[in-house]
Formats: C-alpha cells, sequence, structure tokens
C-alpha cells in the first residue's frame, strides 16, 4: 500500500511542477488533434520481461511473460514528426490476470533513413491501470517509452521503474500498427 501512495504522490508532483502555461496546452491541443484523428491503431502486447536481478527465482517462475491481450488507439503525427496516441489496451499481467489500461502517448520521433521508412522513438505514456491485485483501484501511471518502426508498423517498450526488491523493473513490449 506504500508504494502504491508512494507512486500516487510522485505522479502528483509531477503534474503540478512549475511548468509554462503552454506546455499543457499544447498537449491537450494535441490529445484533441489525436482524438479526431482518422488514423487507427491495432495495439498487439507480446512480451512483457522482469529483471533477473530484481526478483526471486520463485517469483521468476511464477510470472506470465507471455501477455497477450489487444488494444485499440488513434494516432496523430505533428507538423514535427513526433508521435501522438490516444490507447487502451487489456492484456495479461504478470500474475496473468487482465490488466486494462487507457493512456496517451508522445514520443520524439528519428527518421533513420532517407524515406522516412525506418524511424525510432523516445518519449512517454500518461493514463491509468488497474488490475485485480490492486482492488481493480485505478493507478494513474508515467512512464518512459520508445519505439523502432518500419512504415506503420512500430514495437513500443515501456519502462516500469524498479520500486523495491521483487517490484518494478519491467519491460513492456507491444506492436501498433497503423490501420488506416
Amino acid at each position: 500500500m506504500l508504494k502504491i501512495k508512494l507512486i500516487v504522490g510522485l505522479c502528483f508532483l509531477l503534474w503540478h511542477l512549475p511548468l509554462q502555461a503552454n506546455v499543457f496546452s499544447n498537449t491537450f491541443d494535441n490529445m484533441q488533434k489525436t482524438l479526431y484523428s482518422p488514423q487507427k491503431d491495432l495495439y498487439l502486447p507480446f512480451f512483457t520481461w522482469h529483471a533477473r536481478s530484481t526478483y526471486d527465482d520463485y517469483r521468476i517462475a511464477s510470472y506470465n511473460e507471455s501477455p497477450g491481450g489487444i488494444g485499440f488507439g488513434k494516432s496523430y503525427w505533428d507538423e514535427k514528426n513526433n508521435w501522438h496516441g490516444i490507447y487502451a489496451m487489456a492484456f495479461r499481467d504478470s500474475h496473468n490476470s487482465w490488466k486494462p489500461i487507457i493512456g496517451y502517448g508522445w514520443e520524439y520521433i528519428w527518421f533513420l533513413d532517407g524515406n522516412q521508412d525506418f524511424h525510432a522513438g523516445l518519449g512517454y505514456t500518461a493514463g491509468v491501470a488497474t488490475r485485480r491485485s490492486w482492488g481493480w483501484r485505478p493507478l494513474p501511471i508515467i512512464l518512459p517509452i520508445t519505439s523502432v518502426g518500419y512504415k506503420k508498423v512500430s514495437v513500443q517498450m515501456a519502462y516500469i521503474p524498479w520500486i523495491g526488491q521483487n517490484s518494478g523493473n519491467i519491460w513492456f513490449f507491444w506492436v501498433r500498427v497503423n490501420l488506416i
């Protein structure tokens, strides 16, 4: 319970940092543009990796690292070619229970070739997640994400930071396919 309170407190502090007023205004404008964008995405979670140095052998043996699941979202590429996404996804968590999440993601994109087919990204996702082991209580999240992609297909990854022994230090991977 203490860990959840610490995470919620950290999210609250990050949200209230003194930033320029236009940062939030631009974010909300981009979220609205994403919501009304015609680009639709399919999300397919496929792998979760628990850092072996963080967990004892018993837990590693019991954890699910093949999350499965599905998600849908909308994408918007801004004038700087950065990616914005709004999504809803459900997958099997480490304890093999369903975990729904809704959120907004942003990535700064680098094109790796002249045709702008290959790309890599680095950014964040912010949203709300819940799961059975939390009593289905919603928990706000802010996580770093990264991606590599080719044309309309990207492999994205979120990092869940280390919180303590047998907690956190997890890499979560999914494929995002732009359908339109």
